[in-house]
């Protein structure tokens, strides 16, 4: 009975200790070493991209170029950061709360019923929309009625663009919270509008920060809504009824202009809408690390 015992127990060390085949071994090294060039293969595009943009981009990019706008003299384009601003805030400020809410609602609320599972068919095709359509549904909507672009056409079509992302990260985060703080909370007495606001909104709000980041570096980002809608301008922002400069506008501008100095601000331009976007990606990402670590 011992020795049975004694073999029992040497069975899984022996088990551990053994080394893998040689064959086995240089197989498992080869692949990790494929594995690795692919994906440095996969990210020479975006690594050229990158250096390009930062090597031409730094030529121009000094303060007068940050603080003088396109009539100035030095040229510069602080007022097409500013219409970029202008267009991403009030995009963020219709987009973050009725996105937030509208998760609230399918998370809390509406969970499986019929209104619930309409919302998120509706999100998900507005998610799989070009940009682009995007563009024209913003004109027709408020660009002829108005008869005119504005900066409010252009961060329509943003904030119509930011919803689904805003609405399904937000979603997940508040589905992340355990079903059993809820029920505590309730049988502690509180109501289901006390639960969701100190017991699920409080805990997910990392996430949702983290989503609403990563809306707006999207929003700063796009071009084709605002080429139908905001268009452009070299003037500084002027009410949101008014057309509005914008980065990514004034990039798409000047990258194809014949004039050389255009173009060199159009590389600036994108440098500036680099770093502004990268930003925002570390910032979420600092908010993740940030969560993962209190918890």
């Amino acid at each position: 009975m011992y020795m049975v015992h004694q073999t029992a127990s040497q069975a899984p060390q022996d088990m551990v200790m053994r080394p893998l085949a040689p064959g086995r071994s240089w197989f498992e090294q080869g692949m990790t070493i494929i594995s690795y060039g692919l994906t440095l293969l996969a990210l020479l595009p975006l690594i050229s991209l990158v250096w390009k943009i930062v090597r031409e981009g730094m030529t121009q990019l000094n303060w007068h170029t940050l603080t003088q706008s396109l009539l100035d003299e030095p040229i510069g384009f602080a007022n097409v950061i500013l219409g970029t601003i202008m267009i991403v805030l009030v995009a963020a400020a219709f987009s973050l709360p009725v996105g937030v809410i509208t998760a609230v609602y399918l998370s809390e609320f509406g969970k499986n019923s019929r209104i619930a599972q309409v919302i998120r068919f509706t999100v998900k095709i507005i998610s799989a929309v070009p940009s682009i359509v995007m563009g024209v549904f913003a004109y027709a909507v408020i660009v002829i009625p108005l008869q005119r672009p504005s900066a409010l056409a252009g961060s329509f079509a943003l904030a119509v663009l930011m919803l689904p992302m805003v609405i399904l990260a937000a979603e997940e985060a508040l589905k992340l919270i355990p079903d059993h703080q809820r029920a505590g909370s309730v049988a502690l007495g509180a109501n289901q509008l006390q639960t969701t606001l100190r017991v699920v909104i409080a805990p997910a709000l990392p996430g949702i920060t983290t989503a609403s980041l990563l809306a707006i570096a999207r929003a700063a980002g796009e071009t084709a809504p605002l080429i139908f809608t905001a268009q452009f301008s070299q003037n500084y922002p002027d009410g949101l009824l008014q057309p509005s400069p914008s980065l990514s506008v004034m990039i798409y501008n000047y990258a194809n202009s014949p004039e050389l100095a255009q173009t060199q601000l159009a590389w600036t331009a994108s440098l500036v809408l680099l770093m502004l976007v990268t930003a925002l990606s570390v910032g979420a990402r600092l908010v993740v690390k940030r969560s993962s670590d209190d918890r």
